[in-house]
């Protein structure tokens, strides 16, 4: 609505790009990675990633789908081999994301949890104050220096790796209260690749829409007119 588009969905089994490869994805105008968890298919939400930033397709991450493209990057252009979450891969060599047990509520309270810890464990749930940085594509979308989403994940970006990723361009663009936890990256030398560790589908509506869903349509139909630069 927000865009006046009519947009055609296509859903794409990650374990069919993992089979076929780009032909799998061959005529889309845009990837959008939603969240999830299990290992099931993770390969292919990686090599969808890949095929976003390599044909300069726009891409929208969401919670997990931020973290493929964080393990993609740090696999393809950072060259940390075999770069993975420790989700699937607990001897990887290079865990870029991993499992995190503490972090600052939505309070701004220091809180620490485990496996057996109640309101989900692990899990880092709720409404959470993410800093984004100004010049940014996030900031652009947003027009706001803070912003306020909703967390559903157990894993986060790996704070020891993440000067390497960043020296080889990924840019951080979001992060949390305490800016201690990655929320949101970006790509600068892609045209529209934005992808985010909360859940953006929680706060937007049909009327109101949502920032990141609103350009993310936006820049799919100026990629069909061969207008996105």
């Amino acid at each position: 609505m927000k865009n006046r588009l009519n947009v055609n969905i296509k859903y794409v089994d990650s374990q069919d790009v993992e089979s076929k490869g780009d032909e799998a994805l061959a005529g889309l105008d845009a990837i959008l990675v939603p969240g999830g968890f299990g290992d099931r298919g993770v390969e292919g939400k990686i090599l969808a990633a890949k095929y976003a930033r390599e044909n300069k397709l726009p891409y929208l991450g969401i919670c997990l789908g931020m973290q493929v493209a964080l393990i993609e990057y740090a696999r393809n252009v950072a060259g940390l081999e075999g770069a993975h979450s420790t989700e699937f891969n607990k001897e990887t060599k290079n865990p870029v994301v991993g499992l995190i047990t503490e972090w600052v509520d939505g309070e701004g309270k220091v809180e620490e949890r485990t496996e057996t810890s109640d309101l989900g464990g692990t899990m880092r749930l709720g409404s959470q104050l993410c800093h984004l940085e100004k010049g940014t594509k996030a900031y652009e979308l947003y027009g706001s220096a803070k912003i306020h989403e909703r967390h559903r994940h157990r894993y986060e970006v790996n704070n020891n790796l993440r000067p390497l990723i960043e020296k080889a361009g990924l840019k951080v663009s979001g992060l949390s209260a305490d800016k201690k936890l990655v929320e949101v990256i970006e790509n600068p030398a892609h045209p529209w690749f934005v992808a985010a560790q909360f859940h953006p589908e929680f706060t937007s509506t049909p009327r109101d829409g949502h920032p990141l869903f609103a350009g993310f349509v936006k820049a799919a139909g100026e990629f069909q007119r061969g207008e996105l630069k």
